[in-house]
Order: structure tokens, then sequence, then C-alpha cells
């Protein structure tokens, strides 16, 4: 079975930094694209960044030039370097990703359970 773990969440002052990862484990063929979602207090999940198999990258306007998406194919890990952080980035951190695994060899979607980033003014 294929899980996503989120690891790196916690306090941080405003401006200050964080690094998140996420690692996928399990009976693995493949992983397309990898990203990161997040979902603010009374909010829905959104888009922060996404980084296919071959390094393209997008990024949401709100992030661009603060956060920077990374991954390690052979470690089967996304990474999320988040810099400048502001109150407004707190949120559950969501990882995402398409994995391809024998019994489905087209690849699905799967989440992680998600990291709290709280970001104090």
């Amino acid at each position: 079975q294929v899980q996503l773990v989120e690891s790196g969440g916690g306090l941080v002052q405003t401006g200050g930094s964080r690094r998140l990862s996420c690692a996928a484990s399990g009976t693995i063929l493949s992983i397309d694209a990898m990203g990161w979602y997040r979902q603010a207090p009374g909010k829905q999940r959104e888009l922060v960044a996404v980084i296919t198999r071959g390094g393209s990258i997008n990024y949401a306007d709100s992030v661009k030039g603060r956060f920077t998406i990374s991954r390690d194919n052979a470690k089967n890990t996304v990474y999320l370097q988040m810099n400048s952080l502001k109150p407004e980035d707190t949120a559950i951190y969501y990882c995402n990703a398409n994995i391809a695994t024998p019994t489905n060899v087209w690849g699905m979607e799967y989440w992680g359970k998600g990291t709290l980033v709280t970001v104090s003014s």
C-alpha cells in the first residue's frame, strides 16, 4: 500500500524559514507529478507548488520567489523550502503525488495526511 508521509511542520516566526519533506513508500513503479497543497482555516485547499518527474515546476503566485519545490526521484521524496514566511502562509500543508503501482500501472492520486505550519506575527 502506498503512503505519503509529510514532515517538517511547526511554529515559525514571520520572516522565518521552514523545510517540508514528503516521502512516498510502498510498492511503487513510478511517480509522475508531486506537489504541495495547503488549506488554511475556513478556506479551500489550494495548490502551492508542483514538480513533474522531469523537473517542470509551477508555483502559486502567492509563493513565487519565496518557496522552492524540489524532489529526489531516487528517494521518492519531494521537498518544499519556504522562506520569508508570512502569517497568511499558516495552513495545513498536504503532499500530493501521482503514483503508478503494480495494481494501477496508469497511476492514481495519493495524498498525505498533512503537516501544520503556523507562522506567528
